[in-house]
Formats: structure tokens, C-alpha cells, sequence
């Protein structure tokens, strides 16, 4: 029965860090696309996203199904948890990719209006953040882990200077209102990818540790 379900974690855990990989990478691809405002990259994304919330299902129900069948303890429980709330964070990742991807296929039809913000910046730094999560997670290292959820103040920053730059860019061009409130749009969304990179960090934390840090509350 124990080897059973020590095979069982080990799957989980292989399972969980393949999600990881996907939507690293379909974050990658939706930067990328965002970059050279290629629309086809875009609907990709956009087309591919059922293979996400597919395994997010299906990650899920194994975990439950673990719960109900061994009724895990400590560590085990702990992981199994961290696993269920990374998993729901790894499918919101990708659904924030998505809602990025749709934005850029917007803008790419239309004539590009230069405003004084470099979204390679917030875009660079959002997914750094999701590759140190996902690097703690694997090597269950909290130090980075912590470190991860230093920088989310730093995207934060970000996204209220864009807000500002879009704003006054609004007033230079009233004719293109819906353009830029897509722009507005893609640096909430590559804000809320890095809340939920940080909050993957936080699981690690929880996992390693059995406390639950939230809210800034890292001290």
C-alpha cells in the first residue's frame, strides 16, 4: 500500500511540473507574440488553451482521489494541497496568456501608436517571475521562493506606470480610446500573471515550511 502510494505523489508531482512547462511556455509564446504583434501566433495560443484546462482537470481528480483512498498526513498532505492550489493557479496563468493573446490580435490590425512605456520590461520580469516559481517548486528551494514573492511589488509598479502612460496617451489621442485600453488591458493581465506566480511561490513556502505566508506577510 506505502509503495503504492509514494508512486501515486511521484506521478502527481511529475504531472504537475509538465503543467508548469505548458504554460511557461505558452507564457513565452504570448510574450513573443506581443512583441512582433503577430496575430496568428496569438489565435495559437488562444486555439490551444483546452489542453491547459484539460489537465488541470485531470490533475486535479487524481489529487482528490489520493485524499479519499489514503487519507495523507503531513508532508504529504501539505504537498497534495500546494499541488490542488498551484494546479488552479498554473490554468489561471494560461487563461491570462489567452486574454493577452486576444488583446494582441486586436492591436496587431491596427496602426501602432508609440506611447512612452516598454512593455519588454514588465513583460521580461512577469516571466522571470513564473520561471523562479516554477524553478522553487522543482527544486524546492525556499530561498528563491521568497525571492519571488519580493518581486511582485516590482510588476506592480509597473502596471500603475502604465496605467499613467496610457492615460495621458488617451488624451493625445481620443480617436483611438479602444486601442489603448487594450494596451491598458494586456499590462493588468501580465500583472495578474505574476500575482499568480507569486502565490505558486507562496505553495512552495507552505510546502516546505507547513506555514502559510499571504499578503506580503513574508517576515
Amino acid at each position: 500500500m506505502a509503495k503504492h502510494f509514494f508512486r501515486e505523489l511521484e506521478k502527481i508531482k511529475k504531472r504537475i511540473l509538465s503543467l508548469g512547462a505548458m504554460v511557461e511556455e505558452r507564457v513565452r509564446m504570448v510574450i513573443k507574440a506581443l512583441e512582433t504583434r503577430d496575430g496568428d501566433a496569438a489565435k495559437k495560443i488562444i486555439l490551444s488553451d483546452h489542453e491547459i484546462d484539460e489537465m488541470e482537470v485531470e490533475i486535479e481528480e487524481e489529487c482528490l482521489k489520493i485524499l479519499a483512498l489514503y487519507q495523507p498526513v503531513a508532508i504529504d498532505l501539505r504537498f497534495l494541497t500546494a499541488v490542488i492550489k498551484i494546479n488552479n493557479d498554473l490554468e489561471r496563468i494560461a487563461d491570462e496568456a489567452v486574454n493577452i493573446a486576444r488583446r494582441v490580435r486586436i492591436i496587431a490590425k491596427r496602426e501602432k501608436i508609440d506611447i512612452s512605456f516598454d512593455y519588454s520590461l514588465m513583460a521580461g520580469k512577469t516571466e522571470d517571475m513564473l520561471k523562479k516559481s516554477l524553478d522553487a517548486l522543482v527544486n524546492l528551494d525556499i530561498d528563491l521562493a521568497f525571492k519571488v514573492c519580493g518581486l511582485d511589488d516590482e510588476v506592480d509598479k509597473m502596471q500603475s506606470e502604465a496605467y499613467d502612460r496610457i492615460k495621458q496617451a488617451i488624451g493625445e489621442y481620443p480617436d483611438r480610446v479602444a486601442y489603448l485600453i487594450n494596451l491598458l488591458l494586456i499590462s493588468r493581465h501580465l500583472e495578474r500573471i505574476a500575482d499568480h506566480g507569486t502565490n505558486i511561490a507562496e505553495e512552495v513556502i507552505y510546502l516546505i515550511e507547513g506555514e502559510i505566508v499571504r499578503h506580503g506577510n513574508y517576515l
